[in-house]
């Protein structure tokens, strides 16, 4: 990659939530961090990094829909972040070309905004006015944590999510307490769970396949990663 006429041998910062995001993201030219879906702990992570080491950062993972147009596994190309009063431009991972609407493997590609809050956005009704109110089609608990970190810091930055649960789905409980620190999955607590209220099973499934979907898609956006030099810097 380079900078102008200068080669930049430096990494990109790849900021994800999940354990299967950051084995997806990892490869030569990535420093991935991972913060368990805790903006906490990836605020604690991004305080102790050297900016210096890296030539930008990207959001990368999967979202909840907020636009029910969208569906599990396709993919939003940050055109900004939205955090309450705060936004933040967004480059782009992904080359121009690529971003036409015939989709990845038949999955939509769009442009869009996404929001980033502090807590999982768990139903129909909540993600229906998250999206009233910012215009964004997806929502994160990182994005908007990586933004603020790469403006401080005159890094580019950009986000590309993929949608796991759609707009018209609300999240189980269950899948929702069921992360462990490290952002492996809490499988005793999955079937705790499903011990105490076996008719949650049909949302967890479908939660599940919705959610395997969503890394398919993204296993094949990593190689969007490595068009990083298309990104530009990120502007409140």
């Amino acid at each position: 990659m380079s900078v102008g006429d200068a080669f930049d041998p430096r990494p990109v910062l790849i900021v994800t939530g999940l354990v299967q995001e950051a084995r997806i993201a990892a490869g030569p030219g990535m420093t991935v961090i991972c913060s368990s879906s805790n903006p906490r702990q990836l605020r604690t992570l991004l305080a102790s990094f050297d900016p210096s080491t890296v030539r930008g950062v990207i959001s990368f993972g999967v979202a909840g829909g907020l636009d029910p147009s969208l569906k599990s596994g396709d993919v939003v190309v940050a055109t900004e972040v939205v955090d309450g009063e705060s936004r933040w431009q967004a480059g782009l991972a992904l080359s121009e070309e690529l971003i036409d609407g015939t989709g990845l493997g038949g999955r939509k590609v769009v442009r869009a905004g996404l929001a980033g809050v502090e807590q999982v956005v768990v139903g129909q009704a909540g993600k229906a006015v998250l999206h009233a109110v910012t215009g964004a089609s997806a929502v994160d608990m990182e994005s908007h944590i990586a933004a603020a970190y790469a403006t401080k810091a005159s890094l580019p930055f950009a986000a590309l999510r993929v949608i796991s649960d759609p707009a018209t789905r609300a999240l189980p409980a269950i899948a929702r307490s069921a992360i462990k620190p490290n952002g492996n999955i809490d499988l005793k607590k999955v079937l705790g769970g499903l011990a105490r209220n076996p008719l949650t099973l049909r949302a967890l499934v479908s939660t599940g396949i919705d959610f395997n979907r969503a890394l398919r898609s993204l296993r094949g956006c990593r190689g969007f990663l490595l068009g990083g030099e298309s990104l530009v810097a990120a502007d409140i």
